[in-house]
C-alpha cells in the first residue's frame, strides 16, 4: 500500500510525484537527476501531481522553489546523504522476507526494550544483540525514533523527514535484515514515531504548506501541526502505514500526543490502522502528559506511565525538584494508586502545573494499559548529567522495585543498559552542522540547569563524546549479576504470570508504611496476585503477618529472610515479596 504523497513507482515504470504545496508559490520545479526541470502548478487545493515516465528506483530528485531554495521531498522515503539533500524514488519491497506471517504475542504478555539503534551499533549491530534479548526475556524491542534527523547522531527526536530512515544507522535492507531476524527469534519491533512536531534543521515544510502549521497554538517546539486538516491526517496516517507496512514493525509509540492540539485524529487513529491492517495484531502505544484515558479507550493498547515512573522515582532517590515536586506528598499513597488504578493524576490540580489539573479516571483500565519503566530515555538522558538509577539511589531499594515492576501485570519496560548495571551515563546528544543552532542548544541547556553549582560542566549536546559516553555497554562492572536478576524475574513472569494476564484487573491496594505498599490484582484465570513492596530503608510492620503455607504457583522474596521476616509481620527493608495463589 502505497502512501499517497511522496514518490510511487508505477506498474508501467513510471513514477508519480505528489506533494501538497498550496504555499510553494509561482516557480515551484521538480528536479530530476539527468533530467531538464520540470515546471509544476499546484492545483487549488494546493496539491501538485505529475507522472514522469521511465523514472525507475534509485532516481534521485528535489524540489526548487523560485528563490532556487533546494528542498527535499517532505514524504521522501530515503535520503541521499542527509536531510538537505536530494530524495531517492523507491520502489515495491523487494526485501525477501523470511517470516512474513510472523504474529507478535497478545499485549498483555510484552515486556519492552527501548534502545537507541545507533548506540547499539546501528541495524546490523542491534541485530547481533538481539540473540541476549531474546534469552533474557524481552518479547518486544523499541526503537527509539530513526526518522531522518540532521547529521549522525541525534536521539531521534529531531527528525524532519517522518517517512525515511535514517542512513546513519544503515541501509533499508539492514533495518528490514533487523526486524526479520527479530521476528524469527520471537521477538516483535515497535518504533517510536514524532508526529507532534519537526526538528529545527530541515524543516522546509513550512516553505511549501504553511497551512501544515497553526499560528494560534504553540507546542515546545514551535508551532502546532494542524491535524484539523485533512491533507496533514493522511501524511502522518500514511506515514504510520508505511513503517507498520513496508518495513513490518509490529507497532508504533506515538511521541507527546499532548502536543497533538486536534484530538480527533487520535481518537479514530487506532481503529483506522487496526482495520487497514487486519489480522495482523498491531501494537499502538502513547505517551500523553493528560493522562487521557478516553484515547486508551479508543484503542491505544496502552500509555508510558509517567506517574508510576514519578513515584517510584521520588521514593528511591528523594528528589522533589521540578515535576518530582507533585510525587514528594504521601508517596506510598501515590505509588498504591497508581498500581490499583493505573494513574496518580486523574483530575486532581498540579502543584507543579501551578494548580491545572490533569487526568481522566482510569481504574477500570486493564494492567496493561499501562507501561512501567523505571528509567527511559527522557527520564535519564534530560538529567543534567545522564545519570542511571543504580547511581542515585540504594541497591537494595533497587532491586525491589525492578521486583515489582517485573512481576506486576502492568507492561515492563526495560531501557538499554538497566539489564546489565550499565554505569555510563545517558545524555542528550545532536550533531548540528549548523554552529548557531548547536550553541543555541547549549545555551538552552544551560539555562535549563543553571541552578546547578556545576553547570559549567554540562556535556556539550554537538560533542561526539556526549555519544559515545552514551553507549550503556561500556562500563558495566558487576553486569553479570544484574543479567542474571532480570533473567530470573523474567522467566518468573514468563512462566507463571504471562499465561494468566489476558483478563486481568486490578484489585485494591493499601498503604503499609512511608514507603512500602500492598497491591493485589485479580489474573485472567481467577489466580490472585498479591505484591508486597517496601523500597524505604526501614523495615515496617504488617496488618497480618503472612502466612507460611507453601503456595503452588509462585512465592518470590526479593531479599533473602523476606519472607521469614513478613511471616513474623514486619516487611524488610527494600524488600518486595510477591504470591500467587492459584484460583479457588
Amino acid at each position: 500500500m502505497s502512501p499517497y504523497y511522496g514518490a510511487n513507482v508505477q506498474s508501467d515504470g513510471s513514477t508519480v510525484f505528489r506533494l501538497w504545496a498550496p504555499t510553494a508559490g509561482p516557480g515551484l520545479r521538480l528536479e530530476i537527476s539527468g533530467r531538464a526541470p520540470i515546471d509544476l502548478q499546484p492545483g487549488p487545493d494546493g496539491l501538485v501531481e505529475h507522472r514522469v515516465p521511465a523514472c525507475p528506483p534509485g532516481t534521485r530528485y528535489r524540489y526548487r522553489l523560485a528563490d532556487g531554495t533546494e528542498i527535499p521531498d517532505p514524504a521522501s522515503r530515503l535520503q541521499d546523504g542527509d536531510v538537505h539533500d536530494c530524495s531517492i524514488v523507491m520502489g515495491q519491497d523487494d526485501y525477501a522476507w523470511q517470516h512474513p506471517s510472523w504474529q507478535p504475542p497478545p499485549w498483555e504478555r510484552t515486556v519492552l526494550y527501548e534502545v537507541h539503534a545507533g548506540l547499539a551499533g546501528g541495524y546490523n549491530g542491534l541485530r547481533e544483540r538481539l540473540p541476549e534479548l531474546a534469552a533474557l526475556g524481552i518479547t518486544a524491542i523499541e526503537l527509539m525514533p530513526i526518522a531522518d534527523f540532521p547529521g549522525p547522531r541525534n536521539w531521534g527526536y529531531d527528525g524532519v523527514l517522518p517517512y525515511a530512515p535514517d542512513t546513519a544507522y544503515g541501509t533499508p535492507a539492514e533495518l528490514k535484515s533487523l526486524i526479520d531476524c527479530a521476528h524469527g527469534l520471537g521477538l516483535a519491533v515497535m518504533l517510536d514515531v514524532v508526529y507532534n512536531h519537526f526538528g529545527p534543521d530541515g524543516n522546509y515544510l513550512p516553505r511549501l504548506a504553511q497551512p501544515f502549521f497553526r499560528e494560534d497554538v504553540a507546542t515546545p517546539w514551535g508551532a502546532a501541526i494542524d491535524f484539523r486538516r485533512s491533507e496533514v491526517r493522511r501524511f502522518f496516517e500514511d506515514c504510520a502505514c508505511y513503517w507498520l507496512d513496508e518495513y513490518r514493525f509490529d507497532g508504533l509509540r506515538l511521541d507527546a500526543v499532548h502536543a497533538i492540539e486536534d484530538e480527533d485524529w487520535l481518537l479514530e487513529l487506532p481503529q483506522r490502522l487496526r482495520q487497514r491492517f487486519a489480522p495482523r495484531r498491531i501494537y499502538l502505544v502513547i505517551e500523553d502528559d493528560k493522562n487521557r484515558s478516553r484515547l486508551l479507550r479508543a484503542g491505544f493498547d496502552a500509555q508510558w506511565n509517567d506517574d508510576g515512573h514519578h513515584v517510584l522515582h521520588h521514593l528511591l532517590t528523594g528528589e522533589k525538584a521540578s515535576y518530582y515536586s507533585d510525587y514528594s506528598d504521601s508517596p506510598a499513597r501515590m505509588l498504591s494508586r497508581c498500581l490499583a488504578q493505573g494513574w496518580q493524576y486523574q483530575g486532581q490540580a498540579s502543584r507543579f502545573r501551578k494548580g491545572e489539573r490533569r487526568g481522566e479516571p482510569s481504574g477500570d483500565l486493564p494492567p496493561s494499559s499501562f507501561v512501567w519503566f523505571l528509567q527511559n530515555h527522557d527520564q535519564t538522558g534530560n538529567r543534567a548529567f545522564g545519570e542511571r538509577l543504580n547511581q542515585l539511589c540504594d541497591e537494595q531499594a533497587l532491586r525491589a522495585a525492578i521486583a515489582l515492576q517485573l512481576l506486576s501485570p502492568g507492561v515492563p519496560m526495560i531501557f538499554m543498559g538497566e539489564e546489565i548495571g550499565s554505569n555510563s551515563p545517558f545524555l542528550y546528544f545532536t550533531s548540528h552542522t549548523d554552529e548557531a543552532l548547536a550553541d543555541a542548544v547549549r545555551q538552552g541547556r544551560q539555562r535549563e540547569f543553571e541552578a546547578l553549582a556545576a553547570v559549567a560542566d554540562l556535556p556539550d549536546p554537538n560533542s561526539p563524546d556526549t555519544y559515545q559516553r552514551s553507549c550503556p555497554w561500556q562500563d558495566n562492572a558487576g553486569g553479570q549479576a544484574w543479567t542474571d536478576y532480570y533473567q530470573h524475574l523474567l522467566d518468573l513472569r514468563h512462566r507463571c504470570l504471562a499465561p494468566r494476564l489476558i483478563g486481568a484487573r486490578s484489585g485494591p491496594a493499601m498503604v503499609l508504611g512511608p514507603a512500602a505498599v500492598r497491591a493485589q490484582w485479580r489474573l485472567g484465570d481467577g489466580a490472585g496476585l498479591t505484591v508486597w513492596t517496601n523500597l524505604g530503608s526501614a523495615p515496617c510492620v504488617l496488618p497480618h503477618p503472612l502466612s507460611a503455607t507453601p503456595c503452588q504457583s509462585l512465592r518470590y522474596e526479593s531479599v533473602d529472610g523476606g519472607l521469614t521476616h513478613a511471616c513474623a509481620g514486619e516487611l524488610p527493608a527494600g524488600s518486595t515479596l510477591c504470591v500467587l495463589e492459584e484460583p479457588q
